[in-house]
């Protein structure tokens, strides 16, 4: 038995064209056009290709893109009075502030300077308890894009175990809640839990997010289970040079897995799409209009 592949990247193209069409008629309709914030502070170089692409993709669905490249060393206040007038600007949507942060800027306070209904990474704190009350909230994109390509190869979701491996705020928490919402059982696993690869084997859907190498084989995986890989590890290639793995041993688990997705080409690409959606999802909010069907939690 071979797992069938999820390919994200056809599914985020799917999801880019939806939120393309539904920015043109936003625009045809009301006369509206998106607009997405993206702040990056300092050189850091895979924030930098993060950034240019994010710009890149706005662009292409038709939204307005306004990126914000301030120095290493802007002082908090600075980058504070930024988020303040973004926050103010009616043409801004959605404002991101690429993360990490140099050392000297505080995280959780530039994040919760942002207005909540523009906070398209749906990391500021009202839109945590928003989403762990089970109301309207901005929903993190990496875990909204696994929902999305859940929903997609399962359908229903309602009654399957769910294991969620790793208790990040960026994906494992924001993940199990997700889950929760479409009525799974939920089981968020880590470290230091007991018999981890027991309590995996249950699992119908498991989420790897823990942020190391291959942790997962595939004699923890339950025949038939869908396997969501949201894992971006660079190991050392024995000839030499490097490559991409998962946080699940993709060779292995595929043998035994219903569905699986690959690294690279799964979640990955699906964050940017959800960023998107997310910008859409804002942009009708703000505007007392109907949200995009099939692109919010």
């Amino acid at each position: 038995m071979s797992a069938q592949i999820i390919d994200g990247k056809a599914f985020a193209a799917r999801v880019r064209e939806q939120v393309a069409e539904h920015v043109a008629r936003l625009n045809r309709d009301h006369g509206l056009k998106p607009g997405l914030a993206v702040v990056l502070v300092g050189e850091d170089p895979a924030s930098q290709v993060y950034v240019r692409s994010k710009g890149k993709q706005t662009v292409e669905v038709g939204m307005n893109s306004y990126e914000h490249k301030l120095d290493a060393d802007t002082s908090e206040a600075d980058l504070l009075a930024l988020i303040d007038r973004l926050n103010n600007d009616p043409a801004v949507n959605g404002i991101l502030v690429q993360l990490p942060l140099p050392k000297h800027l505080n995280e959780d306070l530039v994040i919760n300077s942002i207005d909540p209904a523009k906070d398209v990474d749906g990391f500021h704190i009202s839109n945590v308890g928003l989403l762990g009350t089970g109301q309207k909230s901005m929903v993190p994109c990496t875990p909204l894009g696994c929902l999305m390509m859940l929903r997609d190869h399962l359908g229903s979701l309602s009654g399957l175990d769910a294991v969620v491996i790793g208790r990040s705020n960026i994906v494992g928490k924001p993940m199990s809640q997700l889950l929760l919402g479409d009525s799974c059982t939920v089981t968020i696993a880590h470290s230091r839990t007991k018999d981890l690869p027991d309590v995996v084997r249950r699992a119908d859907i498991v989420v790897a997010a823990v942020g190391r190498p291959q942790m997962v084989p595939g004699d923890w995986i339950k025949p038939g289970a869908t396997v969501i890989d949201v894992g971006i590890n660079r190991i050392d290639k024995p000839d030499g040079g490097t490559r991409l793995v998962g946080d699940v041993d993709y060779d292995s688990c595929a043998a035994v897995a219903g569905a699986i997705t690959p690294v690279p080409g799964g979640v990955g690409p699906m964050t940017i799409a959800c960023l998107l959606a997310n910008t859409l999802t804002a942009t009708c909010r703000a505007n007392g209009l109907e949200e995009p069907q099939g692109l919010t939690a």
